[in-house]
């Protein structure tokens, strides 16, 4: 899938981010820039998939402290921070606590592209995972209780029989939810349909308290 190539700059130095921006510009990139942590803190819930080009030392909230706050926004916002010549710990901490990467000021700019390159890939998988991830939960949610019981007990590999003796049921009113099932999921076979169900993670949440009952 293809991902826009957004890049947001943090950095409070008004020169670096001129002229991060002009390269990153005319390298093809979407350009975006912050001169604090907590503007761009303040703004990233609004934010597309795209990567981040972090500066480290910033007063007020430092980058380290902004990776820390990204929490679960580092899988679509992945982290390459910027550090001074040798500030080699930092970096390392930086990895620690979920950047992708680190670049020493001045960057290269072929690795740096190298790098935005490398990430965007990944991130267009990442994306398109989610999407699979959400388009298959609202699927799922036109099933009715019974069907996701039926669904769950295919999952496990349970014939329908055996699936009719846990659930209280009659052989031929499992095969009608389960055919209600396919029909509501939008699929013709039991493989599509148990796809989705590990895509959404209905199967894998729940099977276990399945196999309680």
């Amino acid at each position: 899938m293809t991902v826009s190539k957004h890049v947001y700059v943090v950095d409070d130095d008004s020169m670096v981010r001129s002229s991060t921006g002009y390269f990153l510009e005319s390298s093809g990139y979407v350009a975006r820039m912050w001169s604090s942590g907590q503007a761009f803190i303040d703004d990233m819930p609004g934010l597309s998939p795209g990567c981040v080009l972090l500066d480290v030392r910033m007063p007020q909230i430092d980058g380290l402290q902004v990776i820390e706050l990204m929490h679960d926004r580092l899988a679509q916002l992945p982290v390459i921070v910027m550090t001074g010549h040798g500030d080699i710990a930092t970096a390392v901490q930086a990895m620690k606590l979920g950047a992708s990467d680190f670049h020493e000021k001045p960057f290269d700019e072929t690795t740096l592209i190298e790098t935005l390159e490398r990430l965007f890939a990944a991130l267009g998988k990442q994306v398109e995972a989610d999407d699979q991830r959400a388009e298959a939960a609202q699927r799922l949610k036109q099933l009715t209780k019974r069907e996701v019981d039926i669904l769950q007990g295919l999952a496990e590999g349970l014939p329908n029989k055996v699936l009719a003796y846990r659930l209280g049921l009659s052989v031929r009113t499992v095969e009608m939810h389960r055919s209600n099932m396919m029909n509501h999921l939008g699929v013709r076979s039991l493989p599509e349909a148990l796809r989705l169900a590990f895509l959404a993670g209905v199967v894998a949440l729940d099977a276990g308290d399945a196999g309680d009952a």
